[in-house]
């Protein structure tokens, strides 16, 4: 294990059973929560909703955890099957806790389906899912609710309004709370015609996150 200090955030390389992952810290002068984030499929941690996030929760007394998957780590361009993400989120999951603070399991897209499908078994406070998949594109049929309802856990879904992996409204009901940014997509894009921005969807995301975090503590 390896680290990087920096005047922000901190770097911290993990190995694990499917190779070397890498978490990167933004952490809360007096924390009370771990939040950790995976990332999607398609990209990495990049993201405008990880980034968000990782900006504006440390001030809220939430150290922001932004996990790299081993693929990603490795520079390849095509994730792995789910069983896979499964064992390199677990294999970061010591140094998650490590600070010896509850930690939220969370992530967008493929790594919101991670967090769901471990987190009641690696001990998370709560799942965040951010852009959860609920089905394939046009494909309705082959839905993933089963991940998310069978979380086990507090949870909260925050969706665009126009995602095509699964729009709010196509949500079955359950125990997780479910948040609507408007005319986002996928990645939380708004597009330029829409009445509201991106900055505008980005703090509805985090404004949401914040709160319900608030209320888990």
């Amino acid at each position: 294990m390896s680290r990087t200090a920096g005047t922000a955030q901190r770097t911290e390389t993990v190995g694990t059973d499917a190779g070397e992952a890498r978490i990167t810290w933004h952490p809360a002068k007096r924390a009370r929560l771990v939040l950790a984030l995976g990332h999607g499929a398609g990209g990495g941690i990049e993201a405008r909703d990880l980034r968000a996030l990782a900006a504006a929760l440390p001030e809220r007394g939430v150290s922001v955890a932004l996990v790299e998957q081993p693929w990603r780590v490795a520079g390849k361009k095509v994730a792995p099957a789910p069983r896979t993400l499964d064992t390199g989120w677990r294999g970061v999951w010591p140094a998650l806790t490590a600070p010896g603070l509850p930690v939220v399991a969370g992530g967008r897209s493929a790594g919101a389906r991670v967090a769901c499908r471990t987190g009641a078994e690696l001990g998370a406070r709560a799942v965040l899912a951010l852009s959860f998949p609920l089905h394939p594109p046009g494909r309705p049929e082959k839905s993933r609710a089963d991940e998310l309802l069978g979380a086990a856990l507090p949870a909260l879904v925050v969706q665009g309004g126009r995602d095509p992996f699964g729009r709010p409204e196509e949500f079955p009901p359950g125990q997780h709370g479910l948040v609507e940014v408007p005319y986002a997509d996928h990645g939380f894009a708004v597009p330029k015609k829409a009445p509201s921005t991106e900055e505008q969807a980005m703090e509805l995301l985090t404004g949401a996150v914040a709160s319900w975090l608030d209320g888990l503590s």
